[in-house]
């Protein structure tokens, strides 16, 4: 069986679940949701596309509600 292809929020791009990072919303904040339930929003493992989805405030709309985002957060792209 294949793995489920999803979406960079970041850049567009697409590829499968495994190549990606997923975040999703808990109490208003963005947090990484690799075995979290629910909506999730996936970036490339680039520092640029995190940072471009915070931009184009991409992390609200995907998750459909607004989110802070904790400068931390940057830390698992290094």
């Amino acid at each position: 069986m294949t793995e489920p292809i999803r979406s960079c929020v970041g850049c567009g791009r697409k590829a499968t679940q495994s190549q990606l990072l997923r975040f999703v919303a808990r109490d208003g904040r963005l947090v990484p949701g690799t075995n979290e339930s629910g909506r999730g929003a996936y970036t490339c493992r680039r520092l640029a596309c995190f940072e471009r989805a915070i931009s184009r405030r991409a992390f609200n709309r995907t998750l459909r509600q607004t989110v802070r985002v904790e400068q931390e957060l940057t830390s698992l792209y290094t």
